[in-house]
């Protein structure tokens, strides 16, 4: 690594914001000796245009001797996030390659085939005559002599000791605050009928019914293993699969690799990894095998991957305890904080508590909470908002409490299934609706008059009914616990301003925030600790649904107490009653004018964290994130 090239690997023509100066102090951090740095920058650094100036440090072939490590990887766990740089001009020279399900066969009749269940990956022996245009190996095939290859970070872990993406001298990790969770859920095995395909045939036992879990656990993925090889082996026999049969191939590989590295790491000594197993319902139930502190983990699937890192993110809040849960030497990792440029005053807090919703107080606390929401619309008649439900079950009340009131054609939401539909179709209209949203705290780019305002319903704490959540209370870990729901209220507070001159309300409609806030203080960063220090109470209309119906003052009864989600609804102009329907400057509350449509969706499109308290996402991986990448 160079990192006097640094600055000149910037790609865009000018520097905005504090870009500049911070590239200067990420160069000097690296020539100071340092292994890794973490770049602390806030929403609208432009931290992809960063990562490329990093990147364009790394040693060249020409630099180097054949046996030393050369150009960067540059990876990140949301596809949205890579789906931007996809996107953008200045990143054009990033290879990107996605895992094998993303690309369809090319072969006459196999087009509607995605790669991985294509011939090739049926047929004993399939010779392609046109492998050397499969866009899946094609494009594998430049990302790997690419001086930079962009992947996904779950493309990224599996591809560890790979011969095609081997060792590089830099590598970039972006949207990184979560990089020890994202390990520990890739790492989790989940033992049920969806991802087992052997379920039927064999019997789980009450893993907790007698001595230690873990070690029952670990016995029984032992005998797991051997039913998932025996029936694996009997469809190697055959000289042609289904398309089924090929999916049911690689998943038992898959789950034999996964149990066995469990096996291997829990009987050995030297490992600092500790397992924690959930069964809920007791023998024949599901069982969920977990790893606490991954480090060993992330050593052989990221760290041993490159010789520089730049982890970037806005919420890397505290460095020792980011440090101690990947696994680094906080000796070797230097901090960078990146300055914030937006305006305070553009990004204001507002306090509207109503009350506690932890689960004992929530059936008081929601009524409350939205006769609020209806306060806010009328408050902003003519803006899109967005409500950060936390849970399906928080969303389904709030959902059902404004159809009633008559709100239901200006409220969206959406399920697990639909949730990146639901949302461009919301984004795409220019009527002011309400999106219920679920999980949407990161990687969602609501810029300009997609979103003026928005409420955080729910302080967003991890459920104390997951294992590894449970087992690092037990052991006093609680400011890990607040610091990883303030982490998530600074990346939620984030989704509505998204450029300097951009501007947008955020209402704090939990009470428990407010304390989850005192308790964190030295864990913010200045910049949002200077939001926290100007929220006040706004004034708010009365509560009057006609008013709060947006433009016209139409709340439009959805039949049956039903939100409309077709969109389609007709609405006069001019707004009615107690709202600000004005166009107002930056730094005011209510309506305000600017901006345009950005895209986005979160996750990795594999499996999920665990849930949260009170009903959260439930559904479990549809696709291992992990799955799709070998199978050569």
């Amino acid at each position: 690594m160079d990192p006097s090239r640094i600055i000149d690997s910037f790609p865009a023509p000018s520097f905005r914001g504090a870009q500049e100066q911070a590239l200067r102090d990420i160069r000097d951090a690296f020539a100071d000796g340092n292994d890794v740095v973490l770049v602390r920058a806030p929403t609208g650094s432009g931290k992809s245009l960063l990562a490329r100036a990093i990147a364009g440090s790394a040693a060249t072939v020409d630099e180097t001797s054949p046996a030393q490590a050369t150009d960067a990887y540059y990876t990140t766990p949301q596809v949205s996030q890579l789906d931007d740089v996809a996107e953008d001009d200045l990143l054009s020279d990033l290879k990107i390659i996605r895992g094998k399900s993303n690309y369809n066969c090319i072969i006459r009749g196999e087009e509607e085939t995605p790669v991985d269940r294509a011939p090739c990956a049926r047929k004993r022996g399939f010779d392609c005559s046109v492998r050397h245009r499969c866009p899946y190996f094609s494009d594998r095939a430049i990302a790997s002599n690419r001086q930079i290859a962009a992947m996904t970070l779950a493309y990224f872990m599996q591809t560890a000791g790979s011969d095609v993406f081997r060792k590089r001298d830099v590598v970039v990790v972006d949207e990184a605050h979560g990089l020890a969770e994202w390990a520990e859920m890739y790492a989790t095995i989940d033992l049920k009928p969806r991802t087992v395909p052997v379920w039927d045939d064999i019997g789980v036992p009450d893993v907790a019914a007698a001595g230690d879990p873990v070690e029952r656990a670990s016995r029984f993925a032992e005998a797991l293993v051997g039913v998932c090889k025996r029936e694996k082996d009997e469809l190697l026999t055959k000289s042609e699969l289904t398309p089924e049969e090929a999916a049911r191939r690689d998943r038992l590989q898959e789950l034999i690799g996964e149990l066995q590295w469990f096996v291997e790491d829990y009987r050995d000594p030297q490992s600092p990894t500790t397992w924690v197993v959930d069964q809920h319902d007791g023998e024949g139930s599901p069982i969920a095998i977990k790893p606490l502190d991954p480090a060993k983990y992330l050593k052989h699937t990221v760290w041993d991957r490159g010789n520089k890192f730049a982890l970037l993110s806005a919420t890397i809040l505290n460095k020792a305890a980011f440090c101690r849960s990947v696994g680094l030497d906080p000796s070797k990792v230097a901090l960078v904080d990146v300055e914030h440029t937006f305006p305070v005053e553009n990004r204001p807090l507002y306090d509207v508590t109503q009350g506690k919703m932890t689960y004992e107080h929530r059936d008081e606390t929601l009524p409350k909470i939205a006769r609020l929401a209806v306060r806010l619309m009328a408050k902003h008649p003519d803006e899109k908002g967005l409500i950060h439900c936390h849970s399906y079950a928080i969303q389904a009340e709030l959902r059902r409490r404004l159809a009633e009131m008559g709100l239901g054609n200006r409220v969206r939401g959406h399920d697990r299934d639909d949730r990146n539909v639901e949302l461009e179709t919301w984004k795409a209209t220019d009527r002011p609706e309400v999106f219920l949203s679920v999980k949407m705290e990161e990687a969602l780019d609501l810029k300009g008059d997609l979103c003026r305002w928005q409420v955080l319903c729910k302080a967003p704490y991890l459920n104390t009914n997951d294992s590894r959540v449970a087992r690092r209370l037990e052991d006093g870990q609680w400011a890990w616990y607040r610091r990883a729901a303030l982490r998530t209220v600074i990346q939620a507070c984030g989704r509505v301003v998204r450029a300097p001159d951009d501007y947008g309300d955020t209402y704090v409609a939990d009470s428990s925030l407010l304390q989850l806030f005192d308790k964190t203080r030295t864990d913010m960063p200045d910049w949002f600790a200077a939001q926290v220090d100007r929220m006040t109470k706004p004034d708010l209309p009365e509560f009057d649904p006609v008013a709060a119906g947006g433009r016209g003052g139409n709340a439009g009864n959805a039949p049956g107490g039903t939100a409309n989600l077709g969109g389609s609804t007709s609405r006069s102009s001019g707004a009615s009653g107690g709202g600000s329907g004005s166009r107002r400057g930056p730094g005011s509350s209510g309506s305000r004018a600017g901006g345009s449509g950005g895209t986005s969706s979160s996750g990795s499109g594999g499996r999920k964290s665990g849930g949260s308290s009170g009903g959260s996402d439930d559904s479990g991986r549809s696709n291992h994130p992990l799955s799709d990448v070998w199978g050569e």
